[in-house]
């Protein structure tokens, strides 16, 4: 009795983490489009994208994210029996959750406005967008971290990550920062051909290309040992 009690709170524990850490994410993403300094460098092919043919922000990152899930389940492929399995379901499941996802981003984009320049001198404008900025690349960090180290279906913008990270073996932290790199570098490169200069690039997408990757390192640091403890996920 006490052990199924045990299992069951453990369950409920790392799915409440689990959709905390989306929906903490989806915010993260969100503020960072509206901070005007650049977007999050993860979403950053789908933002150009939906400036430059006039598309839904939300729909564009849905087609960016099938993209990322078909990636992983390529690299999962080479993965044999039933772990290789488990983990193609995992990637088939990520279509369903990007839908859900994508429409958290359309909502949250609706519901927190745009900074505003009325009333407002540039220098205490910057110092608010950088503000809101910093919020955003916390959240997004903690957001990524917490859903991906639950180990249930990953956002695929951070699944992919994931998948490379295991791939490589390296750490969460710094294949983030490596797929981020990527990203802007293929943002910069679809800009400037599609319509000769650069959108969602900007200060912003740069600081989140080193810092997110380092909040995901040090939140994992002094969290993710207590949470795996707390909620039983197998590694």
């Amino acid at each position: 009795m006490e052990m199924t009690e045990k299992t069951t709170g453990s369950g409920s524990a790392r799915w409440g983490f689990y959709l905390m850490g989306l929906l903490i994410l989806a915010m993260g993403l969100t503020l960072n489009t509206k901070a005007g300094l650049g977007v999050s460098p993860i979403i950053s092919l789908s933002y150009a994208a939906s400036v430059i043919w006039n598309r839904n922000f939300g729909d564009m990152t849905f087609v960016l994210y099938g993209i990322f899930v078909l990636i992983q389940a390529a690299i999962h492929l080479r993965e044999k029996g039933k772990a290789g399995r488990s983990l193609l379901m995992k990637d088939a499941l990520q279509f369903p959750l990007s839908i859900v996802f994508t429409r958290f981003l359309n909502l949250f984009s609706a519901m927190v406005p745009d900074i505003q320049a009325e009333g407002k001198n540039a220098a205490v404008l910057f110092e608010i967008r950088l503000l809101v900025l910093a919020l955003a690349l916390i959240l997004t960090g903690i957001g990524a971290a917490l859903s991906l180290n639950m180990r249930i279906v990953p956002n695929p913008g951070d699944g992919i990550v994931q998948a490379i990270a295991d791939c490589i073996h390296k750490s969460i932290g710094f294949t983030k920062n490596c797929v981020d790199v990527t990203c802007v570098t293929i943002t910069v490169i679809i800009s400037l051909v599609g319509s000769g200069k650069l959108h969602g690039i900007g200060i912003g997408t740069i600081i989140a290309m080193v810092v997110v990757g380092r909040i995901i390192a040090v939140f994992n640091h002094f969290t993710k040992e207590k949470l795996i403890k707390l909620t039983g996920v197998e590694e």
